[in-house]
């Protein structure tokens, strides 16, 4: 081994050869456990991000947790076609390359270059997925635009068509007019912005009048644009300003049609006027008003959001209808929908029907895809009939066939499912599985998995001209069948018989409806055993938090906050990291001040740490919590593990080589110290495996830090030093023996988290023991075993290192140097005691660093002294002769009065009201906790004072 860790050294060599001898792969034997998890396909167009590196993280030590444990296990991998986000990464490329857009081609041209594109530049996802050591089987990687998924789409669209479970409608749907198609609601954004809120006036029409004697209502808007759809005016029923009013109509102003005034609960008599004023076609809410009205809908806006010639109108059925005019004024057509708001207003104003504005804070929401505010769009879609296949899902997890760790978030589950709508899964783009439908020249509608199954189950000769539906389907369609399709469904493949149901599945809770339950409702429609009972996809769902900065705001482009896991393995340059957080970012103001949040969170750029220790960070902040706060302090901390880990084991090497461990014959003595680390390393497994069972990364890692770290490195390796240098034969065997046995144990532990290092190390360690096998990670995980567990061992030793702690915080405490032999006295022992002190006073001594250990007997109080309690025992270390008195009093007295310093200095913080009401709640908590540190300090050092002063 190498005197230095460097992760350089070994992670891609080590991964290139697991990857080579194919260990990631099942082994297909139905005679052991199966274990499958199946991976969240990331986008093609996607790079490795933290959530990702979190999510896999967990997934990979769950894989090789149960691949070391004997089971057949596959962690089927993956990519998403990511059919907006694709086209739109080909489109800029065209645009930038050819100066073209994918209207100057035909669309299988435009869909070929899409598939170039992939070709070239589409696996850089799953070349990061290996950076981070994930042992997914790669032979059995899937795409879900690959032929054999794409069959399953087309024969799940087909079954539920034919079930009557998939219908095409005219509804109202998110639509983004730069992109021109439908988006699901993940793609979605909402955020504030500043507006402006109108109040309008809308005659009466016949001559009535409001119980105030007006002859108008007075209406508030924030969308006057849409004004020209408007086809009711919504008061509440309770509202005495207005029941008079229901039934009655008032005359649209620029138009002069006449809308119903109806009486609807969605009207809100605490807010604004009270008058709502309801456009079905453009407002989801008032859609749902317009149908239980029967209001007609209009459809005033162009796909590309700009106003219609005429507009389009509809009954609440979504037929086209005309019970009123779809006129619009020649004034506002063509017009862009936000120029035709001010134009809108402008002409209002000037016919006094503007009565009032008011500055006002909005929610948009805007397409994350394209940027733009998406609108409530008139259109029609292909839907899912999801209320049906919804009941088996929900009844799976009210049965427990599906668990949620943890199990607050079935409640989330169930309400969406309880609450479901059909969902819209049809998308006006060309990348993607485009939808098996085709239309004769009437309009008719033909379902089939190709046009030759359409044309024979139809009779349609070749003279009836087919035209394909243009439209593609949502991506999450294809996700939804995930489970099943990737393991080769609709055959019936070994695979599938195998790892159907899975194991487990792990996601975001933000998912928890676009995908989770989507493929719970297909998977268990589809998918049935031997007896026709539907199979769930996954017994477990495993939700995480979501990583944030440390600061606890979200990560994201516009903070230039995003923290690249590879750039944590490798390390960037400040001027790099710079570079790519403001690349392509349009405004120099946003750019210039993320430059200047990089250079102070990370002066230096970021230094390399390797997949290990950042593996170890993501699985040690993997708690119960939903939102997780990112701390690079941790990264430090566990890179420095890495580094303990690695020492220790060059010490065990250096000990242990070409020298007699014990593992061919000769008596092994074991001391004290032995017995005590096998016991521990035991109680280690045994907490150790229990965490991993109950998904508790968090706890795992403290485990194995805790053990490592503290027992075996700090206590047991120290412990070795005085039997490998003096003991017996026998006694050295047995300790070199020990040390070999614990470390290859431990290895095997860590391995799940920390893959890379423990490799590299147990392909040393293995050459001692003779193992044959050629990798740690087919390995047996180590077992608990009661019988190893020697708790006088564990208790003797407890008390041996209470005596080391005592004396060395002692020496701390009184200022005394670390390397200076002391005098200890004990007192008042028990017959165990004095029977440990005798056997064990060479690691005391060496430990401690103490000349001797002297018991008194009987009332003999000894000098003045130190003096600590410990179990059966009580601890003495004269002082006289040790420390200057005057000198120590001094130094002492110097302390306390700059801790009462820095004491008060934070009360007055504490007590100020700004500070506490404006001040960040972690800041305000930093300072409680320094307070509380400080104080602790001053009665410590007061007590040293006291004890000095009696010298």
């Amino acid at each position: 081994m190498n005197k230095t860790y460097n992760h350089k050294d070994i992670e891609q060599s080590i991964y290139n050869s697991w990857e080579r001898h194919g260990y990631f792969k099942p082994k297909n034997d139905t005679c052991q456990d199966s274990y499958c998890i199946m991976i969240p396909p990331p986008n093609v167009t996607g790079s490795l991000h933290m959530g990702h590196a979190f999510q896999q993280t967990i997934m990979d030590i769950l894989i090789r947790y149960q691949r070391m444990q004997g089971k057949n296990t596959l962690w089927q991998v993956g990519t998403d076609h990511a059919g907006i986000a694709t086209q739109m990464v080909v489109e800029r490329k065209i645009i930038a390359e050819e100066r073209k857009t994918r209207h100057d081609y035909d669309r299988d041209t435009f869909v070929n270059k899409i598939w170039q594109w992939k070709s070239q530049s589409g696996n850089m996802i799953t070349n990061q997925m290996r950076r981070l050591g994930n042992s997914v089987d790669w032979s059995r990687e899937r795409f879900t635009m690959d032929e054999g998924l794409s069959n399953a789409v087309k024969e799940v669209f087909v079954r539920l068509y034919q079930e009557d479970l998939i219908y095409r409608g005219k509804r109202l749907v998110n639509w983004d007019p730069k992109l021109r198609t439908a988006i699901s609601d993940l793609e979605v954004e909402s955020f504030e912005s500043k507006g402006s809120i109108w109040y309008f006036r809308y005659s009466l029409a016949d001559g009535i009048r409001t119980v105030d004697g007006l002859d108008y209502l007075v209406i508030a808007t924030t969308r006057p644009e849409t004004m020209f759809g408007d086809t009711g005016i919504a008061v509440n029923p309770k509202d005495l300003r207005y029941q008079n009013l229901i039934g009655q109509f008032v005359i649209l102003p620029l138009i002069g049609r006449r809308i119903p005034i109806i009486g609807d609960e969605y009207a809100d008599i605490t807010k604004g006027t009270g008058c709502v004023k309801i456009t079905p076609a453009h407002d989801f809410n008032d859609y749902e008003v317009g149908k239980r009205h029967s209001l007609p809908m209009i459809n005033i806006l162009t796909f590309d959001g700009t106003i219609r010639h005429d507009g389009e109108v509809f009954n609440a059925s979504g037929e086209t209808s005309n019970v009123v005019s779809g006129e619009i004024p020649v004034f506002f057509r063509g017009l862009d929908r936000l120029a035709a708001r001010k134009e809108i207003v402008i002409e209002l104003d000037r016919l006094g029907l503007l009565v009032d504005t008011q500055q006002h804070t909005i929610v948009l929401p805007y397409s994350d895809r394209s940027g733009v505010v998406i609108e409530p769009m008139l259109t029609n879609q292909w839907y899912v009939r999801t209320a049906p296949l919804a009941k088996v899902a929900v009844k799976a997890v009210e049965k427990g066939e599906i668990q949620f760790v943890t199990k607050q978030y079935e409640n989330m589950y169930f309400s969406w499912m309880r609450n479901i709508q059909d969902w819209c899964i049809s998308r006006q783009i060309w990348w993607g599985h485009r939808i098996p439908a085709w239309y004769d020249i009437d309009g008719q509608v033909y379902v089939g998995r190709n046009e030759s199954e359409v044309r024979k189950k139809n009779c349609l000769g070749n003279k009836v001209k087919l035209l394909q539906d243009n439209d593609v389907l949502d991506t999450w369609f294809s996700s939804g069948l995930w489970t099943f399709s990737s393991l080769g469904w609709p055959e019936n493949t070994n695979v599938l018989k195998i790892f159907h149901p899975t194991n487990l599945i792990i996601s975001g809770f933000d998912i928890i409806f676009f995908w989770i339950a989507r493929m719970v409702m297909l998977t268990m429609h589809f998918i049935k055993d031997q007896h026709g009972k539907p199979q769930v996809p996954f017994k477990t769902v495993y939700i995480t938090g979501l990583i944030l900065d440390e600061k606890g705001k979200k990560m994201s482009k516009s903070k230039g906050n995003i923290i690249d896991p590879l750039d944590i393995i490798d390390g960037i340059s400040l001027d790099d990291l710079i570079k790519k957080r403001t690349n392509n970012m349009m405004q120099p103001q946003l750019a210039d001040k993320i430059r200047k949040r990089t250079e102070k969170e990370f002066p230096n750029g970021i230094k390399s740490y390797g997949t290990d220790a950042l593996r170890f960070t993501l699985a040690a902040l993997a708690s119960t919590s939903r939102d997780i706060n990112w701390d690079i302090k941790r990264l430090e901390g566990y890179r420095n593990f890495c580094n303990k880990l690695w020492n220790a084991s060059r010490f065990v090497l250096i000990n242990a080589k070409e020298q007699d461990c014990g593992f061919h014959g000769g008596e092994r003595i074991l001391s004290l110290a032995d017995r005590w680390i096998i016991s521990e390393f035991n109680q280690t497994v045994k907490l150790f495996r229990k965490a991993l069972d109950n998904y508790r990364f968090d706890l795992a890692t403290n485990i194995l830090y805790e053990f490592t770290w503290n027992q075996f490195c700090d206590w047991y390796l120290e412990m070795t030093k005085p039997v490998i240098s003096s003991f017996s034969n026998a006694e050295k065997r047995g300790t070199r023996h020990t040390l070999v046995i614990v470390l290859e144990a431990l290895l095997r532990l860590a391995h799940p988290i920390i893959p890379f290092i423990t490799e590299s190390i147990w392909q040393q360690i293995k050459i001692l023991t003779g193992e044959k096998n050629s990798t740690l990670m087919l390995q047996p995980f180590p077992v608990y075993n009661a019988a190893l567990t020697d708790f006088e061992a564990l208790n003797d030793l407890e008390w041996i290192k209470k005596v080391i702690i005592a004396v060395r915080t002692i020496r701390t405490n009184m200022n005394i140097a670390p390397n200076k032999p002391l005098s200890v006295l004990l007192r008042k022992m028990s017959p165990k005691v004095t029977r440990l002190v005798h056997e064990n006073l060479v690691f005391m001594r060496a430990l401690a660093q103490i000349n001797n250990i002297t018991l008194l007997l009987g009332d003999d109080k000894g000098p003045i002294s130190i003096t600590k309690i410990i179990d059966n025992a009580e601890l003495l270390i004269p002082m006289a002769n040790i420390i200057n008195k005057d000198t120590e009093l001094d130094r002492l007295l110097k302390e306390i009065k700059h801790i009462d310093s820095e004491i008060s200095h934070i009360n007055i913080k504490l007590n100020n009201k700004k500070f506490i009401n404006y001040a960040p709640e972690w800041i305000v908590e930093k300072e409680r906790n320094k307070l509380k540190s400080y104080q602790e300090s001053k009665i410590r050092l007061l007590e040293e004072h006291a004890i000095i002063a009696d010298l």
